[in-house]
């Protein structure tokens, strides 16, 4: 009981306590610049912190991993470019790679799809606000455990069995024999319903940012546009997409980003079986069943190489915004 009580006191009071005493600091350093370059000094002063937080939790252990990547298993000699020849030339790893574009793609279509169609279909009807409170609440949900959840969802038993899983229940009322899901391998279709779970996770967030930009369109637009005779549906193709495309590119890259790093589902649900392996769970099976260090260590360089391109384009297409205004 006395260590959390000592506990608190630290969080309750030291923390804002250093804070304050940073910033005391911070104007006394100031005060030996001269006055004219204060302006210049103090924001870097400001960032200081934080930039320090960067460089120990994520320069410096990216760039341990970069330099592991070419070391041997137990990091005590260098073998070059082995660790990556043995990436592409392995057929687990390949497909590990495989099924991450699969990720990539499918992920991202249907996130931004079903975001985008339920975001339109409910603006302006009496219920949007609860029709998208349903579609949210996934999110809520941990991966592992929406994992968990969707196991009994795609449950099989042989045929003659009561089907305990709510899909092959389901399509036992229309005669349909039970459907294995997760063992079809047969075009990835095992896959497709790992990247199933996360849709239907993230399609909320799509849904909350895409309305939010559909409600700043100015309705002025479509309103003369449909007193010119425009269709709904050329209303949506000529006046709301093109306005809407920004905010897909910012919904679409963050989707990206997440299917590159899809990871909780696949574990949680198959382990990576089945040929349905992704990049980061190749990564923690080389890492912590295998104790190959270095293996690990050049899949999360492919990974970071992978992400890379992705933020420089945000980062551009920022710059550009801000150009603009």
């Amino acid at each position: 009981m006395t260590e959390k009580l000592i506990t608190a006191a630290i969080v309750v009071v030291g923390v804002p306590g250093v804070l304050i005493g940073y910033i005391w600091a911070t104007e006394q350093v100031l005060r030996l610049v001269p006055e004219r370059q204060q302006p210049r000094l103090r924001p870097w002063l400001w960032l200081a912190p934080a930039l320090a937080f960067l460089a120990l939790f994520l320069v410096y252990p990216m760039v341990g991993t970069i330099l592991r990547s070419f070391q041997d298993n137990l990091g005590k000699n260098f073998v070059g470019l082995d660790n990556f020849f043995w990436f592409f030339g392995s057929a687990d790893a390949l497909t590990s790679l495989k099924n991450n574009l699969l990720w990539l793609v499918f992920l991202t279509i249907f996130v931004v799809g079903f975001g985008l169609l339920v975001a339109v279909l409910v603006d302006k009807v009496r219920y949007e606000s609860v029709a998208k409170s349903v579609i949210f609440v996934p999110l809520a949900i941990s991966m592992v455990a929406a994992g968990v959840i969707w196991l009994y969802m795609y449950q099989w038993k042989p045929p003659g069995a009561d089907q305990t899983g709510t899909l092959n229940a389901a399509i036992g009322v229309f005669g349909i024999a039970p459907v294995p899901w997760l063992q079809v391998q047969a075009f990835s279709v095992n896959t497709f319903m790992l990247i199933i779970v996360m849709a239907c996770m993230w399609t909320g967030f799509a849904l909350v940012i895409i309305s939010a930009a559909l409600k700043g369109i100015n309705p002025e637009l479509m309103e003369a546009a449909r007193m010119d005779g425009a269709t709904e549906w050329q209303v949506f193709r000529g006046i709301v997409f093109p306005l809407l495309v920004p905010t897909l590119v910012v919904v679409s890259t963050t989707m990206i980003i997440t299917a590159l790093k899809a990871f909780d589902i696949v574990f949680t649900m198959t382990g990576g079986t089945l040929n349905t392996n992704v990049i980061a769970n190749q990564m923690y099976s080389e890492m912590f069943n295998n104790n190959q260090y270095g293996r690990a260590s050049a899949i999360a360089v492919v990974l970071l190489l992978a992400i890379i391109p992705i933020m420089f384009f945000n980062i551009g297409r920022f710059r550009a915004q801000e150009a603009v205004r």
